[in-house]
């Protein structure tokens, strides 16, 4: 088992800078996934229902589409607000559906192409957005309470949005995920930390592998020991857990 050094969990949060930095190098990463699929791999099931893996891959060239290009972001978000508004859905739900309806027409050769060459547009985009606009408040909608800003769905959901869908590719078609404590590490680590802040509770979390690490807060807390790709596997809904393995984080 790799694990860092024990880390007292704080409430500290990651710069824009520092999650560009991550950014930059999880795109570069799910384009290598991408290029490695064969033609059998695209109609397999992935572990997010409904979705095979080219509607994956779609909704990642979409996301990366809004990302590079303001326009785009405010067009598939005011028709994804719209729909929500109109049947109820999460508005989420109707961004990612239209992120996969309007790539499936194209074959995998044409979504491969058309990603990599927009994977650094879509970091130079999220990197250029101004203090200002990443302060703003907006709505996620059910199941998310409340309001995030802009900043935290810019950097911390959209790096862990590509991180896990990484995973679901890999996992999907047999490959192997590339982990690197300082790359991976850190987002796994930012999402203990985000996890021990909603669930408040004393706990020793110690994580296999090269993401992982060794996690404490308070005394006397529940012990959990798991690999770390399954750890954010549990809380973002793809697997059971118990305890507190129940408080889920948004992805």
């Amino acid at each position: 088992m790799t694990t860092t050094p024990t880390e007292s969990v704080s409430s500290s949060s990651m710069s824009h800078d520092a999650a560009m930095q991550l950014a930059e190098v999880e795109i570069g990463r799910l384009v290598d996934v991408v290029d490695q699929l064969r033609p059998s791999d695209w109609s397999l099931p992935t572990d997010c229902a409904r979705w095979d893996v080219k509607a994956l891959v779609s909704h990642q060239l979409g996301a990366m589409e809004g990302n590079a290009s303001m326009r785009e972001f405010v067009r598939q978000y005011l028709i994804a607000s719209k729909r929500a508004m109109r049947n109820g859905r999460p508005m989420i739900d109707e961004m990612t559906a239209i992120q996969v309806s309007e790539h499936s027409s194209l074959a995998p050769s044409e979504l491969t192409n058309r990603l990599r060459n927009t994977a650094q547009a879509s970091v130079r985009g999220r990197r250029r957005m101004p203090a200002l606009m990443r302060a703003m408040p907006i709505r996620p909608g059910p199941p998310i309470q409340g309001t995030w800003k802009m900043g935290y769905l810019v950097g911390t959901i959209m790096n862990r949005d590509f991180w896990m869908h990484r995973v679901d590719l890999t996992r999907a078609a047999g490959l192997e995920m590339v982990l690197t404590p300082e790359h991976d590490g850190v987002i796994v680590g930012d999402i203990v930390r985000e996890w021990a802040r909603a669930h408040g509770q004393s706990f020793t979390l110690i994580l296999a592998g090269p993401a992982g690490g060794t996690f404490t807060h308070g005394q006397r807390g529940e012990e959990i020991s798991l690999d770390a790709v399954d750890f954010c596997r549990v809380l973002s809904g793809r697997g059971e857990g118990a305890g507190l393995m129940n408080q889920k984080v948004p992805f």
